[in-house]
C-alpha cells in the first residue's frame, strides 16, 4: 500500500507488477477489461501497462487479448540464480537423512544423464560409492525420472536393459514418465541397480520450473509399502522445503502421495 508521504515510492512500477501477477493462477490469457477487473485499475491505465510490457517483451498480444512471454521467466532466475542451491538445500536433505537413515542426494539433468550435484550421508546406513560428478542414465533412474517429467518431449530411446526389471519398451516409458509428471515423485524398483530400490522427488524454482531433484536409494529389503508409506512423503516434504526457500508458488506435496 502507497504511503501518500513516501516520495520514494513509484506506483507505476507496482501497477506495472501488478498487470504480471494478474496472470498467476492459471490465466493464460487476459483481455484489457479482464486486466482490470483483476487488478482494480481503470482500462486507460492498464492499456498503458499493456502496452509498455510489449515493448519491452514480458506480453505479446494474442488477438485482443495479452499472454505472458518467456521473457518474464528471467525475472525469478536473477532471484534463484543469486542463490546458492546447495548450501539452501542443505538443512533439509540433512533433516531426512536423519529421518530415513539413507543418504539424500541433489540431482540435476544434463542431456541424457542424471548427475549427481551434492550428497548428504547419513551417520549409519546404506553405503554410497557415488560421488558428486556421478551420471546416471535418467530413464533407469527415480531422479532421473522426475527431471525427464519437466520436459515437453519424451525420452525415445533405445534403452538399455540394466537389470531383469529395467524398463525399455519407450511406449511404456514415456507413460511412467508422464505419471512421474503428474504425481509428483517417482519410485523406482532395482530398474538400474540390482538390490536396491530409489526413489525421487521434484525440488521447483520462483517460476516452478524443475531445476533439480532429490533423490535416496534404499535396499531391496526394505518392504515398498514401507518406502511408499514412509519415506517417499518425507522426500516430499524436504523437496518442498528447498522449492519454497528457492520462492516456488506451488509443489507436488499438495497432493497425495
Amino acid at each position: 500500500m502507497k504511503d501518500p508521504e513516501d516520495k520514494d515510492y513509484v506506483q507505476s512500477l507496482e501497477r506495472g507488477l501488478s498487470v504480471l501477477l494478474a496472470f498467476a493462477g492459471h490465466r493464460p490469457l487476459l483481455t484489457i477489461a479482464q486486466l482490470a477487473g483483476v487488478t482494480g485499475l481503470s482500462r486507460p491505465t492498464v492499456r498503458r501497462l499493456v502496452l509498455t510490457l510489449e515493448r519491452l517483451g514480458y506480453l505479446r498480444a494474442e488477438g485482443r487479448a495479452y499472454a505472458l512471454t518467456p521473457h518474464v521467466l528471467a525475472l525469478g532466475h536473477a532471484f534463484t540464480s543469486s542463490l546458492d542451491l546447495t548450501e539452501v538445500a542443505r538443512r533439509p536433505m540433512e533433516a531426512v537423512t536423519e529421518v530415513v537413515g539413507h543418504t539424500c542426494s541433489l540431482i540435476a539433468l544434463d542431456g541424457e544423464d542424471a548427475v549427481f550435484l551434492y550428497r548428504v550421508p547419513p551417520r549409519r546406513g546404506m553405503p554410497h560409492t557415488l560421488l558428486p560428478g556421478t551420471r546416471m542414465p535418467a530413464y533407469a533412474t527415480a531422479a532421473g525420472r522426475v527431471l525427464l517429467a519437466a520436459r515437453a518431449e519424451r525420452p525415445d530411446g533405445p534403452f538399455a536393459a540394466l537389470t531383469p526389471s529395467t524398463v525399455t519398451d519407450p511406449a511404456r516409458l514415456a507413460a511412467i514418465v508422464t505419471e512421474v509428471g503428474e504425481q509428483g515423485w517417482a519410485l523406482v524398483d532395482q530398474e538400474y541397480e540390482e538390490g536396491v530400490r530409489s526413489f525421487s522427488a521434484p525440488v521447483l524454482d520462483s517460476a516452478n520450473w524443475v531445476v533439480a531433484a532429490l533423490g535416496m536409494s534404499v535396499p531391496s529389503s526394505v518392504p515398498l509399502d514401507r518406502v511408499r508409506r514412509e519415506y517417499v512423503p518425507a522426500l516430499v516434504a524436504a523437496a518442498a522445503e528447498i522449492s519454497e526457500a528457492l520462492g516456488a508458488a506451488y509443489h507436488p506435496s499438495a497432493r497425495a502421495v
